[in-house]
């Protein structure tokens, strides 16, 4: 039997930690350290799936012997970092006990859970004042009423339960009581005086169910609801007080499958591995229970207690494969011929997430493989489905997907743009979280870039989210730092070339960052970032094609994405990533999908003109139209190899 060695993970303090913390676990040698963090619960960045490519997963061995792939292990680690002890976890085996420390930026996709008071909240506004014209207003099917009963008497022994219904039924058509409400009834009507609230659920148009009853000696209880995003990168969630659709906390986080890889194909490979499905479903699962967590004790922090168990609601929107990974649901057919998930919709849900035992929750239909509810969620959020102008809406996601169409019909497709949108498959790259930079303007002479950071005032920078990215890509570009290759063509102090001569742009200096480490965005940075735009403008392009559309037929260009405080239409024109037209045709959205889950949340007419959005819309594959391949390569240039695109 082959030794095992004792790893100790040091995992160091960060925004959600004011401590280190260890984890300890026992491993064989030929075991990597990414495989034996992911057992011990350590999370660790690694969008490649454990390639050795990213270099995210990077660690400091403190003690202790490791085998090192040699081939493997240049990725993001300098000779000075390697001789230091840097080495990445996913292509290093103990050899002997080893003491590892784990840097707060190898975890910040589940450390930097980012929980606000207040979230998007002219979108939100806005989006409720959309609802109202339609008949769509607040509550989901789910509402308190206070009640006031008789006590039971010698000459009205009427029992507990029928005594309730009858009392319910003088104003609302109440026909049952669910198991958990009744076995707290007898205990809470005798607390109270006979005096309850009642928590009830709509089950028809005109017909509810007693869910949860509560005594009147106590304040109002909050009636919450829960709506989640789950993308392939970040997740998002809005705790939703549904008596009147206010948003009482929001959030988003890493989504901890990312250990597993970055897009949706290793993640579909993970899961046909021995325990893989297991593993994913685990993931997300955790993930949301923390995100939970935090919400709820944000909004009790500003309004009244809010717990997990007075969630009585939830919505769900995701991709096709994240959806299924969260149901539990095996994925693998996705990505073999003909490409066929397990299923479009599903009915309500009971979940496994920290709800009332009692709470719904409706999952956003998808459309296609690789087009899922989060979009057919936005195509609500944006309301092309209601207009007779034609729309285009671009999710700009790991999964990049286009909608276009009006009240008439409805197309859709998808792109791999990758993660570098949501700071995946970048060196700097990070989600739009406090630390991350939104936006950048370059000197052209000076080559100084001045940065907004996200975060409060005097917040320091961390990292390069979406937004930032396609700023600083666009300025290196006007500013004729980079041509149209993406390769650095000019020196100064902002410009360092390693021995192999990959040349980086030095975004923030170690002394003006808060970890005090420098920001840089080197060429192979930029090279992912250029067939992620690339991905988009030649979906585009191809879909217009195949529809035989000319560009000037658009009048909306609905841009969403959870990218940062809004994408420069601008920047992203003069790269070739977003096509030439008038400004005011562009109009960014942000998280169009939690957006849409937010109107299924509060709204059951909203949540049933989804379902049949989505069951209306044509999915069409762009690998099977001859000229995808030849519009990717040609926007694989900054900004095209067609210039006159752009002019």
């Amino acid at each position: 039997m082959e030794e095992k060695h004792h790893i100790v993970f040091i995992c160091e303090p960060g925004q959600e930690s004011g401590a280190a913390y260890a984890y300890s676990v026992l491993a064989e040698s030929d075991e990597s350290l990414l495989e034996t963090a992911r057992r011990a619960g350590v999370a660790l960045d690694a969008p490649c799936g454990g390639k050795g490519t990213c270099g995210k997963c990077k660690v400091r061995v403190l003690s202790g012997s490791v085998s090192t792939n040699a081939h493997r292990a240049e990725a993001g680690i300098s000779k000075q970092e390697f001789e230091d002890g840097w080495r990445l976890a996913c292509v290093s085996c103990p050899q002997s006990d080893v003491k590892v420390s784990v840097p707060e930026t190898a975890r910040a996709y589940q450390s930097r859970i980012k929980a606000d008071g207040q979230f998007e909240n002219a979108a939100f506004t806005k989006l409720r004042e959309k609802l109202k014209p339609r008949g769509q207003a607040p509550h989901g099917g789910v509402k308190l009423v206070n009640v006031d009963l008789d006590p039971p008497s010698v000459d009205n022994p009427s029992a507990d339960r029928e005594r309730l219904l009858q009392k319910l039924s003088e104003t609302n058509r109440v026909t049952n009581i669910s198991v958990y409400a009744l076995r707290k009834l007898p205990f809470v009507l005798r607390e109270s005086n006979f005096s309850v609230y009642c928590v009830l659920r709509q089950t028809r148009p005109d017909e509810f169910t007693v869910i949860d009853v509560f005594s009147t000696k106590e304040k109002p209880p909050v009636i919450a609801g829960l709506a989640i995003d789950i993308g392939t990168t970040t997740v998002s969630a809005l705790l939703v007080n549904l008596s009147d659709g206010d948003i009482l906390a929001s959030g988003s986080t890493g989504n901890a499958q990312i250990r597993y890889g970055a897009d949706v194909i290793n993640r579909i490979i993970e899961s046909s591995k021995p325990g893989g499905m297991v593993r994913l479903n685990q993931a997300i699962t955790e993930c949301l229970c923390h995100l939970i967590a935090a919400l709820c004790k944000k909004a009790s922090g500003m309004y009244a207690a809010v717990t997990e168990g007075q969630i009585y609601r939830a919505s769900v929107t995701a991709n096709t494969t994240m959806t299924h990974l969260f149901l539990g649901v095996n994925p693998e057919h996705l990505r073999l011929e003909p490409y066929t998930p397990a299923f479009f919709e599903c009915g309500p849900l009971r979940s496994d997430l920290p709800l009332h035992p009692e709470a719904d929750m409706l999952i956003a239909p998808s459309i296609g493989s690789y087009v899922g509810g989060d979009i057919t969620a936005g195509v609500y959020s944006s309301m092309a489905f209601n207009t007779k102008d034609i729309s285009l809406l671009i999710d700009l996601g790991t999964n990049g997907e286009l909608v276009l169409g009006n009240n008439e019909f409805l197309i859709s497709c998808a792109c791999s743009a990758g993660p570098a949108f949501e700071g995946g498959g970048i060196s700097c790259g990070m989600r739009a979280a406090d630390g991350a930079i939104e936006a950048c303007v370059i000197d052209a002479n000076t080559m100084e870039p001045q940065i907004k950071v996200i975060g409060r005032e005097g917040q320091k920078p961390i990292g390069l989210c979406g937004s930032g990215l396609i700023d600083i890509v666009g300025e290196l570009f006007r500013a004729g730092i980079i041509n149209a290759k993406g390769k650095i063509s000019k020196d100064g102090e902002r410009i360092r070339r390693d021995e192999w001569g990959t040349a980086a742009f030095i975004i923030a200096l170690s002394n003006e960052t808060e970890n005090g480490k420098e920001i840089t965005l080197d060429e192979t940075d930029i090279d992912n970032f250029i067939r992620a735009k690339g991905a988009v403008f030649s979906a585009i392009r191809t879909m217009l094609a195949m529809l035989d559309f000319d560009l000037n037929v658009i009048e909306n260009v609905y841009v969403a994405g959870g990218i940062g405080g809004g994408i420069n239409i601008q920047q992203a024109i003069r790269i070739g990533m977003l096509p030439k037209l008038p400004s005011d045709k562009y109009h960014y959205i942000g998280n169009s999908s939690l957006h849409g889950a937010y109107s299924m949340l509060v709204s059951r007419e909203a949540a049933e003109t989804i379902q049949k959005t989505g069951a209306t819309m044509t999915y069409i594959d762009l690998s099977t139209h001859s000229g995808y391949m030849d519009e990717f390569v040609a926007a694989c240039f900054l900004p095209h190899t067609n210039g006159g695109l752009f002019d």
